[in-house]
């Protein structure tokens, strides 16, 4: 559980981060637009891994890639959106393997209008069901 603590503290943080450089954001400003991007790929990461550790702390192995992990917590019913979800993965591929103007542009305001909020109840969902304390 102690891994786990440290785990879910820097999801929080990076969630923190990522909704601080949010209320900045300026479409115009390629800088933060890629600040965000990235903020948005690392918080991204913490969200599954911390998901994986959960399961795994729970007895459920073998969950090695984000797509399992995402699949699994929808039918834990841990995120409510696969959809959702999956399209995150995307974009979060998509950042890390190439670089367009206006996917980033796209990228972001699906950050700013539906990921953080996806994000935000994962963290709720997942102190809930280990009833973490900070």
């Amino acid at each position: 559980m102690k891994e786990n603590s440290s785990k879910i503290q820097n999801f929080i943080r990076a969630l923190d981060k990522l909704k601080e450089g949010l209320l900045q954001y300026d479409e115009e400003n390629e800088l933060l637009r890629d600040g965000i991007i990235q903020r948005f790929e690392f918080t991204f990461e913490l969200a599954w891994k911390t998901l994986k550790e959960v399961f795994e702390d729970e007895g459920l192995i073998g969950l090695n890639s984000p797509k399992s992990v995402l699949r699994e917590a929808f039918q834990a019913e841990i995120i409510k959106n696969e959809k959702l979800w999956l399209n995150m993965l995307m974009d979060r591929n998509a950042t890390s393997h190439m670089y367009s103007e206006s996917k980033a542009m796209e990228i972001c305001k699906n950050i700013k209008e539906e990921y953080v909020k996806a994000l935000e109840n994962l963290k709720e969902q997942i102190i809930k069901r280990v009833g973490y304390l900070g």
